[in-house]
């Protein structure tokens, strides 16, 4: 049957022949081009905005600012960012968008946007979150008094009374940084009104009715007014769920009856777009001689930059992943997300996860090595089981919690540990292992209520012949749309070349949620199975077509109780453990990893070859993270807004050999039993590599990325 199959990408043939079309491919006649004025400081008043002399140039059709948006806000949690900032207004990141220039040609929009004026009052700038914090700190937005965004705090036990009687304590600060999504695309799109006069925008995004929503919301109209339709998606691990040029390309065809085009050049996706929460953690746990953990006392400050985006759910996670995927009898958490005038930022692949686990593995591997116990049988004597309460004083849900046999069967296939002596290498190079593992929810979390809506057709005589599905989960890459074929194929009882897929489109496709969060295998799944069952009664009723709707309701989550946390915070979770060998040249600082394992418990693998495409992207992404790329920030400015000054990792960077083993302990409450994975093989990567490290050098660098210049700089401070 279909599902376990690795069946391929039904949008593989288009994507290497090269017919397949991006939002920055489609044109239509008589499109317009739009160009964006940033504001390219990252804390002003506006005090005069000069559009004359851009009116006048050649080609330009219209310039929009802020007196022309009808509801001048956006936000994915709160609407509390400005679509263009007006005179008056103020300007709190470099990415701020202060007018729109709409022209017959690119080249036109792009010199009348270089002679608008603006005169600008510059401000102080917040650029440090731990100083923003501080009493007195100049205030960065209105909102958010003290600039605190969201403070969430976790109680469960004594800790203070833990800690005293514990044997071993460890104590660290860990700083993990921000990060570039780096997507093949950037932002681009084409918005016109449709035969029925809606708003009509074709754009890459994450979660097409939302998207529609805000655009809706900021003109001021009735979402049934406003169309999102997704084509290809050239990317996105979180990078695409917040706006950038979907208001504005809405907003100049509704105010224009024509179509208008707009692609962002790299430089402006890197200074326009959200960026991966950086983070600044304080940790202390205590254990017994014997290798039990007691207690944890961790303290988080996240930065996130000028306006909400996703911070408060970010910030959710790590204050969940900060003390791992363990069983702690005594807990205490205070996270908080803190505004300044940085970037903002936002979701990316681990959505907190991999912040939150980098300071409890960093701990947990310290710890052991306190101890003299094995990193591995340190973390099987402490990994969540069935029955296992987390910080929130409740158990895992789904069924079986396989993190045990995860962390064994991953510490075996890697062959840990190693039959060698650390630190052996040629010459100058030391070679290391490292372990680490974490757990990933599934879903939106923390109350928001999850599900997903499809409709499913079924065609055809005496037997089913053509089955369409109609699902708007968008395939950001991943390879969604493939596996809901599988899906609906295996739940029908037909071959998968006799599915339609027909996605991301609001007209026709209802409701189904964020591509993000590891859910749309979850949700998209469960929606499509449900339908397929009502069809097939219909079809056995001998409906001809027979089709139906089904909205999957997901179970029920709660948010962290104000003072405690105490909460059933997701509806699954997936479980992952990584082990690493790293080469570190003594020498130049540089950090070299030749293999990596991981395993990962999917419960159900939908399709097996296309989760290890998601094992091995997450680990050369994450790698990324850890050691090359360098998101550079001077006073909220951006230092590095290139590829060429921001480096990610080619393909003579990545790992020399990726071991992805797979486990399937079905979840009972998702469909077939899969849990989803997408996200997982990136979380636990860094401390592993940091853990190689030590295990190479004798050296705890406790933060990243592991840059030769950091790397030396470290291995010099021992020798002194």
């Amino acid at each position: 049957m279909p599902i376990g199959e690795n069946v391929t990408r039904i949008d593989a043939l288009g994507k290497v022949k090269g017919e397949t079309a991006y939002p920055g491919d489609l044109n239509l006649p008589g499109q317009a081009w739009m160009k964006v004025l940033f504001a390219r400081r990252p804390h002003a008043r506006v005090k005069r905005l000069d559009i004359s002399q851009a009116e006048k140039a050649s080609g330009v059709v219209r310039i929009f600012a802020a007196p022309d948006v009808p509801v001048n806000e956006f936000g994915l949690g709160t609407f509390d960012a400005p679509v263009l900032v007006p005179e008056g207004g103020t300007v709190r990141w470099v990415g701020e968008k202060i007018a729109v220039v709409v022209a017959e040609s690119e080249r036109q929009a792009e010199h009348a946007r270089d002679l608008i004026r603006v005169e600008y009052e510059d401000l102080a700038v917040t650029s440090d979150p731990r100083g923003a914090m501080k009493s007195g700190a100049l205030q960065v937005h209105p909102a958010y008094p003290g600039n605190i965004m969201k403070h969430i705090p976790i109680r469960k036990g004594n800790v203070e009374e833990a800690l005293a009687q514990a044997d071993v304590i460890v104590e660290g600060t860990y700083h993990t940084p921000s990060q570039e999504h780096a997507y093949l695309q950037p932002e681009a799109g084409l918005a016109y009104m449709d035969k029925e006069g809606r708003v009509t925008v074709a754009v890459a995004g994450q979660w097409v009715h939302e998207d529609r929503q805000q655009i809706a919301h900021a003109l001021g109209m009735e979402e049934e007014r406003v169309r999102v339709i997704y084509p290809a998606i050239g990317g996105a691990f979180g990078g695409r769920e917040d706006m950038s040029v979907q208001i504005i390309l809405a907003l100049a065809a509704w105010k224009l009856n024509r179509p208008v085009k707009i692609i962002w050049s790299r430089e402006e996706s890197i200074i326009g777009h959200h960026k991966r929460h950086p983070m600044w953690l304080h940790a202390k746990w205590g254990a017994t001689r014997e290798g039990k953990l007691v207690a944890a006392q961790v303290e988080i400050v996240a930065d996130a930059g000028a306006y909400a985006y996703t911070s408060p759910k970010v910030l959710g996670n790590a204050a969940l992943g900060c003390t791992g995927p363990y069983e702690i009898p005594n807990v205490q958490v205070d996270a908080f997300a803190v505004v300044t005038n940085n970037v903002p930022s936002g979701a990316f692949r681990g959505f907190g996860g991999p912040q939150g686990h980098f300071a409890a593995e960093m701990q947990m591997n310290k710890l052991a090595e306190k101890l003299g116990i094995d990193p591995v049988e340190f973390r099987l004597k402490n990994v969540l089981r069935e029955g296992s309460l987390l910080s929130t004083q409740t158990p895992l849900p789904g069924g079986i919690v396989s993190l045990p046999q995860v962390v064994q069967r991953c510490a075996d296939t890697f062959g840990w540990p190693p039959n060698r002596k650390s630190g052996i290498g040629k010459g100058i190079s030391a070679r290391g292992v490292g372990f680490a593992c974490a757990f990933k929810n599934i879903g939106f979390s923390f109350g928001a209520q999850e599900g997903a809506t499809a409709t499913v057709e079924l065609h055809g005589g005496a037997q089913i012949e053509r089955v369409v599905v109609h699902q708007a989960g968008a395939d950001v890459g991943q390879g969604a749309h493939t596996v809901m074929a599988q899906m609906a194929a295996e739940a029908v009882g037909v071959p998968v070349e006799r599915v339609q897929m027909i996605v991301s489109d609001t007209a026709v496709t209802g409701n189904s949620g964020s591509s993000s969060a590891s859910r749309m295998t979850w949700m998209s799944g469960s929606s499509i199975k449900g339908a397929c069952a009502a069809a097939l009664q219909k079809w056995r009723d001998e409906e001809r077509p027979a089709i139906a709707t089904y909205q999957y309701v997901a179970p029920p989550t709660d948010n962290y109780a104000p003072e405690t946390g105490i909460s059933k915070p997701n509806l699954a979770y997936g479980y992952v453990a990584e082990a690493v060998e790293v080469e570190v040249d003594t020498e130049t600082g540089q950090v070299r990893v030749l293999r990596v394992t991981c395993a990962d418990d999917v419960g159900e693998a939908i399709n097996p070859q296309q989760i290890e495409g998601q094992i091995q992207g997450a680990i050369a992404q994450a790698q990324g993270w850890t050691i090359q790329e360098n998101f550079q920030t001077k006073d909220g400015r951006v230092l590095t807004p290139y590829l060429s000054t921001y480096l990610i990792p080619g393909i003579l960077d990545v790992p020399e050999r990726v071991d992805s083993v797979i486990l399937e302990y079905p979840d009972e409450n998702g469909p077939w039993g899969a849990r989803g994975m997408a996200e997982m093989p990136f979380i636990p990567l860094a401390p592993a590599i940091v853990a190689a490290v030590h295990d190479a050098t004798g050296v705890w660098i406790d933060e990243f990325p592991l840059t030769p210049w950091l790397v030396l700089d470290a291995l010099h401070a021992k020798e002194l």
